[in-house]
């Protein structure tokens, strides 16, 4: 059912995959972005929310950046009879289900943190095996379109959980698990459009824990596309975390908007940016698909968006913080859109793909966290009032700028 008598994959599977993806990120983000700051706010301190928000994200982070790869590993391993992916796929929404009721369930701090540890790790198994499904089941010529669609459900995931917000606000339960429900529809949605299988003979034995720990090295010297690759991406995400870091206090610290104001000009800009990545995600990776090339998408969409950071940067308006903010969003449209091709296409290894798409997921989840730890010492620069914002997002153009130089040296994808 995933694929056509040409071996192409399907509309119908291409069309629940997406969906699929939309609702981890709607069980997945929807905390990050919104509703773990509004709990904490209601059962913590309030003279140490924003320190225990910050410790809660962090440990979080960390743990997904372990669980991915660690999931991976195992599902490529997988020698269950319903398939090596769809074993862990449910397995993760359960155990996401699980840690989220757990959140909702306490007013202890710690077992409300403990709870999104729990949260993490399990949608971090769907999230594992689903990026596998794009090596696993579509052919290489159309994964820039398929890639360009999935830049389109973070986006999705978080304006629907957003949404359904509005209206969970009165329950601790309604609050996390109305968008769990979301991700377990999407879950029935995919499981049956595509076949899996165990893994093959030659994948199953794991050995002992060295040759666990062993089988997430990858050699430079036989797989440099997919350590350029990593790079690029840990740059450019480097570069744009400090969007989210900043963005508020850009405008209530250098712009002197009202704090009161920001929420709506926050909302304004996030309306911009999707209405962006709706447009321009999936025609750049149809066009990819068109030319039968990645390399120069990448590059381009990098130094777009190191153009948009600059902007953001120097704004001495709201107007300019706008335009900023929406020239990186064009960029960083078109960077998802292709870029997850480009990946698919230096996998080191097919039998490992969903281990190794984990260690690449770790590019995006590590500077999220570096990058509020080094802005500091940018802020800092010059003693300015306020801090130095422009410097940071100097320092975070260049940071995208090296990424898109980082691509150059790839070989195996034009």
């Amino acid at each position: 059912m995933a694929s056509t008598a040409d071996g192409r994959a399907s509309g119908a599977f291409i069309a629940a995959y997406w969906i699929a993806q939309c609702g981890n990120w709607l069980g997945l983000i929807t905390p990050v972005t919104l509703t773990i700051a509004m709990r904490i706010a209601q059962i913590a301190d309030p003279a140490h929310k924003m320190s225990q928000l910050g410790m809660i994200l962090g440990i979080g982070a960390l743990a997904s950046i372990i669980a991915t790869p660690v999931w991976g590993h195992i599902s490529d391993r997988t020698t269950a009879r319903i398939g090596r992916r769809k074993l862990w796929m449910i397995v993760g929404v359960a155990g996401g289900g699980a840690g989220l009721l757990l959140m909702s369930a306490t007013s202890n701090i710690m077992l409300f943190g403990l709870g999104w540890v729990i949260a993490q790790i399990g949608f971090n198994a769907n999230q594992a095996a689903l990026n596998a499904l794009l090596p696993d089941q579509v052919p290489e010529a159309q994964r820039g379109r398929v890639s360009g669609l999935l830049g389109l459900t973070i986006i999705v995931g978080v304006m629907v959980g957003t949404f359904l917000t509005q209206f969970t606000t009165g329950s601790p339960y309604l609050l996390f698990m109305v968008p769990w429900l979301g991700t377990v529809l999407s879950l029935a949605v995919i499981l049956p459009m595509f076949k899996d299988g165990p893994a093959a003979a030659m994948v199953e034995a794991c050995g002992g824990v060295r040759q666990f720990l062993g089988s997430f090295s990858i050699s430079p010297g036989e797989h440099p596309d997919f350590y350029w690759v990593w790079i690029s991406r840990f740059l450019v995400i480097m570069g744009m975390s400090y969007i989210q870091v900043y963005a508020v206090y850009i405008l209530s610290d250098r712009l002197h908007q009202p704090m009161s104001d920001v929420p709506r000009l926050m909302f304004i800009n996030g309306s911009i940016g999707a209405t962006i990545t709706i447009a321009v995600s999936p025609l750049s990776g149809w066009l990819s698909d068109r030319i039968g090339r990645r390399k120069p998408f990448v590059i381009v969409a990098s130094i777009i968006g190191a153009i948009g950071l600059m902007t953001i940067g120097m704004a001495q308006t709201v107007l300019q913080f706008l335009i900023g903010s929406a020239i990186a969003g064009v960029g960083m449209s078109v960077y998802y859109a292709v870029d997850l091709a480009l990946v698919a296409a230096v996998l080191p290894d097919p039998d490992n793909s969903a281990k190794d798409m984990g260690i690449f997921q770790i590019a995006n989840t590590l500077p999220q966290s570096l990058a509020p730890l080094m802005a500091p010492a940018f802020l800092a620069i010059g003693a300015m009032q306020g801090g130095n914002y422009p410097a940071v997002f100097i320092a975070a153009s260049a940071f995208a700028l090296l990424g898109a130089g980082a691509i150059l040296p790839i070989r195996k994808s034009s």
